[in-house]
């Protein structure tokens, strides 16, 4: 059984370790569209944690607007104390490259580890319906 700290650092996807192996890089690099795309980032978060997960999502985002590629992000929290997702990230990419190279970056600054103990669950996605 893995640690509860390797489970977390795999789902970390935008704000994770970020090395070649991880989830995130397979994850860019399986869109192969030029257009801009959706990270949805879903966030696990301790009630005792929620005000630091917050301060650290604005720091990462702080950092991540300075990076080529980036559109806009918008951080959601939920209404009801007792949904699974505490916070939902929704950040739009110009593309999957720009967005991987960021996240490569955002690993190496060290803001990652205000994240210890919070969950992710992230991907890309790109739209395929949309309201006329």
């Amino acid at each position: 059984m893995t640690s509860l700290w390797t489970r977390r650092a795999v789902h970390l996807a935008a704000l994770c370790l970020l090395t070649a192996n991880l989830r995130v890089s397979a994850m860019a690099n399986e869109i192969t569209s030029k257009a801009p795309v959706t990270l949805i980032n879903s966030f696990e978060v301790p009630q005792d944690r929620l005000a630091d997960a917050i301060r650290g999502w604005e720091k990462a985002r702080d950092f991540l607007k300075q990076q080529p590629g980036y559109i806009t992000t918008r951080l959601h929290q939920s209404l009801s104390p007792q949904a699974k997702f505490q916070l939902v990230n929704v950040a739009l990419w110009e593309s999957p490259d720009a967005y991987q190279t960021a996240i490569q970056k955002l690993g190496k600054s060290g803001i990652v580890a205000e994240f210890k103990g919070i969950d992710f669950h992230a991907a890309l996605y790109t739209v395929i319906r949309e309201d006329e």
